[in-house]
């Protein structure tokens, strides 16, 4: 296995447009290549620490077909141009991916199947909260408690933000789903000003649950601040008391190095969506349905 770092789109733009650069022949060849062949047994990655890329190592490292096979590292935004340009072109490309995110709304995209699973289980995202918040903020606890959304609707804000922002689209989605918000409400009482610290994670998504129930929360008369943290300091923070709540941890794979250090001393009170995910990603059009259908590299 090799990793490469390189920069955002320099490379690895190269990396998909040389086939577009020969001759008639040259590319009536490559559509007879493989999958494998035809994107140069390499997976496009994002950034060097992510999470994702070191799953991404293990799964090179674990499956025997993708002996020779290299993961192309650079960030999110480079991963998202590349996908999008070869969209465009309708050229095969597998990149590193994750779910609830806004390209499996812009784009039509597949996980394709991880037999071994070295790139996680599909996972949930929880809400935590610490001691002693049911018995003091028993109206806000109930809110949390209920607090539940499908991956499309996270999805959706995301999706929107791009060519707004996460607090426009947020405001539209609630207004847009009040059967939902009213489901949240239910059995509780509006209050005037008790002070309520959210923990989140600098992601997308997360920033969208967040600024929801941060809404729906000031809406019923509480004044939320939503602090934007590592996941480590989010479990932190939860279990000493310095913030409330959070509505923001992955599990029972990419945030339980944190939970089960923490969990004695914070509430779970269980999923808030259920769906989430990593893996390699491909658009619809690709004849692939599994990492196993990929070929070593000769």
């Amino acid at each position: 296995m090799k990793v490469r770092n390189i920069g955002i789109t320099m490379g690895l733009t190269t990396v998909l447009l040389a086939a577009g650069c020969g001759s008639k022949e040259e590319d009536a060849a490559s559509a007879n290549n493989s999958i494998s062949e035809q994107v140069e047994h390499t997976i496009i990655g994002i950034e060097p620490g992510a999470g994702l890329t070191g799953l991404s190592e293990k799964t090179l490292e674990e499956y025997d077909n993708l002996e020779g096979w290299e993961l192309e590292e650079s960030s999110t935004a480079g991963m998202l141009t590349l996908l999008g340009q070869a969209i465009e072109n309708e050229e095969p490309i597998i990149v590193t991916g994750w779910a609830p995110h806004y390209k499996f709304t812009q784009y039509d995209l597949k996980f394709i199947e991880d037999p071994k699973g070295t790139l996680g289980e599909v996972e949930s995202i929880h809400t935590i909260a610490r001691l002693g918040f049911e018995e003091e903020m028993p109206n806000a606890y109930k809110i949390l408690d209920a607090f539940e959304w499908e991956v499309e609707d996270m999805e959706k804000i995301t999706f929107d933000a791009q060519t707004s922002s996460i607090e426009e689209a947020s405001a539209d989605w609630i207004e847009s789903n009040p059967e939902k918000i009213n489901g949240w409400l239910e059995g509780t009482e509006k209050v005037d000003g008790k002070e309520i610290d959210l923990v989140s994670t600098p992601w997308d998504s997360e920033r969208a649950s967040s600024q929801v129930l941060a809404t729906v929360l000031e809406q019923q008369g509480y004044d939320v601040t939503v602090s934007d943290v590592d996941p480590a300091i989010l479990f932190e923070a939860v279990a000493n008391g310095k913030a409330d709540a959070s509505i923001s941890p992955w599990l029972p794979t990419t945030h339980n190095s944190f939970y089960e250090k923490y969990k004695e001393d914070l509430v779970d009170l269980g999923p808030n969506l259920t769906g989430t995910q990593n893996g390699f990603v491909v658009p619809e059009y690709m004849d692939i349905d599994s990492i196993e259908d990929l070929e070593p590299k000769e």
